[in-house]
């Protein structure tokens, strides 16, 4: 856009576009209106040549191999890449995109996934196109910052019964009074240990031994989920579900994240438990420590610092809440 100011007996034209400043100093408005419409037209055609000649789909192979390969979530990153690679939407080139084809994409996707997983590609999608702005200069603005973004889904508020808890022991052979020696059997410890804890998966295949002091109850993270170092506090059933684990691997629970997420599928498909997720346990566990502890030192314990999250895993039945009234 284009501002003219006369001073005196001169008049000075100023251009801004695209982050780009241009002015000059003239005689007379026609000859500063006339500059000002070349200086525009100069910065839009430079912008529109600084655009590669480039698909959406190279563009998101250069942030794999550049953004997620240095990310924790590195591995979740390529899986939705590649996702996004075999849409049609890859193949549009650079110099095309806009805001209409992100829209069409954002309804092909709902057709086909959750609300819920079309806002996580969104904010892949979002984040790399606002790489190549700022940082690689292959595209002049976000075209992905006009389009309507999906609404959030419920929040869940899955419970896990003690029936289904001792149903899904049963089926992964875990025994109260015997060292779990399979994985199968680990992955029932980790469930109890999550649930007495509120530890995300993540965070109990990641233990260490050398990072539990059992006499001290309780155990350190020093890589979370928000990037930040933080000291679990260990209830009597949580140190009985360490002792009984033998101490013959570095790792705690001596599995992976994807033994943990298999073997765990394997037995709630055996006792025909619907609609169950391991980080449900995350829910029970908050909802359950909420009647031992402030709301501060939960907080604090599981690893939230925004109140309004807590809320989200905090599920307290009605029910509940009104045996507490008395």
């Amino acid at each position: 856009m284009a501002t003219y100011i006369k001073r005196g007996g001169t008049w000075r034209a100023q251009v801004r576009r695209h982050g780009i400043t241009k002015s000059g100093t003239f005689d007379t408005k026609t000859e500063a209106v006339a500059w000002a419409t070349q200086a525009e037209a100069e910065i839009l055609a430079g912008r529109r040549g600084a655009v590669p000649d480039k698909t959406l789909g190279q563009l998101l192979e250069r942030y794999a191999e550049e953004v997620s390969a240095t990310k924790r979530g590195e591995k979740w990153e390529r899986t939705r890449i590649g996702l996004l690679s075999r849409d049609e939407l890859a193949r549009v080139r650079l110099p095309d995109l806009n805001a209409s084809h992100f829209a069409a994409w954002r309804d092909r996707r709902l057709r086909a996934v959750s609300a819920a997983s079309v806002r996580r590609e969104w904010t892949l999608l979002h984040h790399a196109l606002n790489v190549a702005v700022k940082e690689w200069r292959w595209l002049p603005e976000n075209p992905l910052a006009g389009v309507r973004r999906p609404a959030p889904p419920r929040a869940r508020d899955r419970r896990i019964g003690d029936d289904e808890i001792e149903r899904l022991l049963f089926a992964l052979g875990y025994d109260y009074d015997t060292p779990p020696a399979t994985a199968t059997a680990r992955v029932g410890a980790a469930l109890l240990f999550a649930i007495e804890t509120a530890m995300r998966a993540g965070e109990i295949v990641g233990m260490t031994w050398d990072r539990v002091n059992l006499e001290g109850c309780c155990c350190r993270l020093p890589l979370t989920k928000n990037g930040t170092v933080r000291e679990v506090a260990l209830s009597a059933e949580a140190l009985r579900i360490l002792r009984q684990l033998p101490r013959s691997a570095d790792k705690v629970f001596g599995l992976t994240g994807d033994a943990l997420d298999a073997l765990f599928r394997k037995a709630k498909a055996r006792t025909l438990i619907n609609d169950l997720h391991f980080h449900d346990a995350r829910h029970e566990a908050i909802t359950r420590l909420s009647k031992k502890l402030d709301v501060l030192d939960l907080a604090r314990m599981v690893g939230i610092r925004d109140l309004r999250i807590l809320m989200v895993y905090y599920n307290a039945t009605a029910t509940e809440i009104a045996g507490r009234l008395g």
